[in-house]
C-alpha cells in the first residue's frame, strides 16, 4: 500500500484549469459590455479568481487538520470545528464567483439568440454567403433595445448576489475577523475546551481582502448601471430632439411650399387679369374706327 500524497501542483494546475476555462466562458461577454463591465471583469479575474486560486487556496488547505481542541474526546474536533466553520471560507467564495458571474451569460445567450436571427434572415433572402456569415459571428451588437434590458437585469442579478454572500459572510463570521481561539462545548465534548485556529491572522487578512474586493464589484455594478441609465435618457433626449427638429424642418417646408404656391397663385391671376382687361385708347380707337 503506498500511501504517498497526492501531488499539489498537480492539483493547483487543474484547480487554475478549471477557473481558467470558466473565465473563457463569462469573458465571451466582454466585447458585447460597457468598459466599466470590462474593468469588472479584470478586477474578477485577477483579484478574486487570480487570489483564490493562488493564494487563498493554500492558505486555508490545513484549516481541519490544523484546528486542534486541547481534548482526546473522538469527534470533539470535528463537531467545535462544524459549530463555528459551518462552511468553508474557500467553497463560499467559489459559490459566490460562479452566481456572480452566471447572469453575464444571460447577455451571451441574448447575442447568441440574435446572431442565429440574423443568420436566418440572410440565408433566406440569399444572402448567406461565408463573408456575410463571419461578418455576423464578428459583430459588436450596440446595448440598446431589448439587450439593454437583458444587460441590466444581468447587472441588477450580480449586485444582488454580491449583497447576499457579503450578509451570509456578516452572519457566519461576525466581524469578518478569524479568532485565535475558540471555546466549545457541544457534545461529545467533555466539558468546556478550548480550541485553537491555524493562521488565523493570515486568513484575517484574506478574508478582509476578498470581501473589500466583493464591494469593489458591487461599487462597480452601481456605477455600470448609473452609466447604462444615463445613455438610455441621452438617447431619448436626442431622439426627441431630432423628432422637434425634423418636425421644424418640415413645417417649414410645407409653409414654404404654401407661399411659393400662393406666389403662383397670384402670378397667374394677375397675367390673366392683365390679358382681359382692356386699355381705354384701345377703347377708342374702336370707336373712331366705327
Amino acid at each position: 500500500g503506498n500511501d504517498t500524497p497526492p501531488n499539489t501542483s498537480h492539483i493547483y494546475l487543474e484547480s487554475k484549469m478549471n477557473w481558467g476555462s470558466f473565465y473563457a466562458v463569462i469573458s465571451g461577454v466582454n466585447r458585447h459590455s460597457t468598459g466599466i463591465g470590462r474593468i469588472w471583469l479584470s478586477v474578477i479575474f485577477i483579484f478574486r479568481i487570480l487570489v483564490l486560486v493562488v493564494a487563498a487556496e493554500s492558505v486555508w488547505g490545513d484549516e481541519k487538520s490544523g484546528f486542534i481542541c486541547n481534548t482526546q474526546q473522538p469527534g470533539c474536533n470535528s463537531v467545535c470545528y462544524d459549530q463555528f466553520f459551518p462552511i468553508s471560507h474557500i467553497r463560499l467564495w467559489a459559490l459566490q464567483l460562479i452566481l456572480v458571474s452566471t447572469p453575464a451569460l444571460l447577455v451571451a445567450m441574448h447575442v447568441a439568440h440574435r446572431r442565429h436571427i440574423e443568420k436566418k434572415i440572410l440565408k433566406r433572402s440569399g444572402r448567406g454567403s461565408p463573408r456575410e456569415l463571419e461578418r455576423i459571428r464578428s459583430q459588436k451588437f450596440q446595448i440598446t433595445g431589448a439587450l439593454w434590458w437583458t444587460y441590466m437585469i444581468s447587472i441588477i442579478f450580480r449586485i444582488l448576489f454580491e449583497v447576499a454572500f457579503l450578509y451570509i459572510f456578516y452572519l457566519i463570521y461576525p466581524d469578518f475577523k478569524m479568532v485565535r481561539l475558540v471555546k466549545c462545548d457541544s457534545y461529545p465534548c467533555p466539558n468546556t475546551v478550548d480550541c485553537f485556529v491555524s493562521r488565523p491572522t493570515e486568513k484575517t487578512v484574506f478574508t478582509v481582502f476578498m470581501l473589500a474586493v466583493s464591494g469593489v464589484c458591487v461599487l462597480l455594478n452601481l456605477a455600470e448601471v448609473l452609466y447604462l441609465i444615463g445613455r438610455a435618457c441621452k438617447r431619448c433626449f436626442c431622439r426627441s430632439k431630432d423628432e422637434s427638429k425634423a418636425d421644424w424642418i418640415t413645417q417649414r417646408l410645407s409653409s414654404y411650399k404654401q407661399n411659393e404656391i400662393n406666389l403662383l397663385t397670384d402670378q397667374s391671376l394677375k397675367s390673366k387679369f392683365t390679358v382681359t382687361k382692356k386699355s381705354p385708347t384701345e377703347k377708342g380707337e374702336r370707336c373712331s374706327a366705327s
